[in-house]
C-alpha cells in the first residue's frame, strides 16, 4: 500500500545494516556470547545489529516506539518497530547459516491491538530476504526492484502436506506433544528447518504448515505479516488471529483448522 512504500524501504535499509553487522562477525573465532537470564544465547552481534536499527531509527522516524529482543522497548504511540536482531542465535554462534534479522512495523486497529503492516526477513547468510506490506502481497528477491511474489500451497490434505517446526522443546510443557507428534506422523514430510525459515516457506508454498509453542512478538511480527500477505493464515495455538497468544501456528490456510486439531488449545 502507498502509506507503507516509505516504511519498507525504510526496513530494507535497515536490514541492508543489520546485515552488514552480522556477516562480519559470522563465523568469528573471536565472537563474544554471553548467556541470558532465560539461559539462551546472545552474541555480541545480536547486540550490534540492534544498536545499529534503533540508532537509524532515532533518526528518521523519531516518533515512532521500538521493541526489540536485546534492549526492550522504548517510546509510545500507535506505531512500533519489532526487532529481532538475530532470529537463531544459536545456529549463528555454531556457524550454521540459519538465522536471519525480523523488521516489522506494527500499527493498532480499530479495536486497539497491535497488528503488523510492514515486515522484512533478511537472511544473508542464505543470500535470501522476504518481505510483505498490508494489503500489498509478500516477496521475495535480492531487493524491492527484484524480486518474485510469494503464493502459499494449494494443498489441502494432511497426509500430503508438508510441516516444519523449530524442535520438540515446549510442547510436551503445553500437554500437546502427542498431538504434534501425530501430526508429525499424520503429515507426508516433516523437517525441523527451525525459526523464521518455516515460516519463509510456508509463504513460498514451499512448506504447508508450521507451529511453535512458546513465541515472543519480535519472534512473530514480521513473520506474520509475510505469511498472510502470501495468502496464508498466521494464528495463536487458540485459533486467534494476530501475534497475540505467545506462541504461532502459521499454513496454507486450506489445512488451519486441521493444523490447530493436533496442536491448538
Amino acid at each position: 500500500m502507498p502509506e507503507y512504500d516509505d516504511d519498507l524501504r525504510l526496513a530494507h535499509v535497515l536490514a541492508d545494516t543489520a546485515d552488514a553487522a552480522t556477516m562480519e562477525r559470522f563465523r568469528a573465532l573471536d565472537l563474544a556470547v554471553e548467556t541470558k537470564p532465560d539461559m539462551t544465547p546472545v552474541s555480541e552481534a545480536d547486540k550490534r545489529a540492534e544498536e545499529l536499527i534503533r540508532f537509524s531509527l532515532s533518526r528518521t522516524r523519531p516518533r515512532d516506539a521500538v521493541l526489540g529482543e536485546e534492549f526492550g522497548g522504548e517510546g509510545a504511540g500507535p506505531r512500533r518497530w519489532v526487532i529481532d536482531p538475530i532470529d537463531g542465535t544459536k545456529n549463528y554462534v555454531r556457524g550454521v547459516p540459519v538465522w536471519a534479522t525480523l523488521i516489522a512495523l506494527t500499527e493498532l486497529d480499530a479495536e486497539g491491538r497491535e497488528q503488523p503492516v510492514v515486515g522484512v526477513v533478511s537472511a544473508p547468510a542464505l543470500q535470501r530476504r522476504w518481505w510483505a506490506v498490508q494489503g500489498g502481497g509478500a516477496y521475495t528477491g535480492r531487493s524491492l526492484t527484484s524480486a518474485t511474489r510469494m503464493q502459499v500451497s494449494g494443498v489441502s490434505r494432511v497426509e500430503d502436506a508438508s510441516f516444519a517446526y523449530s524442535s520438540l522443546d515446549g510442547w510436551e510443557q503445553r500437554g500437546a506433544l502427542e498431538g504434534f507428534l501425530q501430526l508429525g506422523r499424520d503429515s507426508w514430510r516433516t523437517r525441523a528447518y527451525g525459526d523464521f525459515w518455516p515460516y519463509m516457506m510456508v509463504a513460498e508454498g514451499t512448506v504447508d504448515y508450521c507451529a511453535e509453542p512458546e513465541l515472543s512478538m519480535w519472534d512473530m511480527a514480521a513473520n506474520a505479516v509475510i505469511v498472510t500477505e502470501a495468502g496464508g493464515r498466521f494464528t495463536g495455538l487458540d485459533g486467534r488471529d494476530g501475534v497475540h497468544g505467545g506462541n504461532a501456528a502459521a499454513s496454507n490456510g486450506l489445512l488451519h483448522e486441521a493444523l490447530l486439531g493436533y496442536v491448538g488449545g
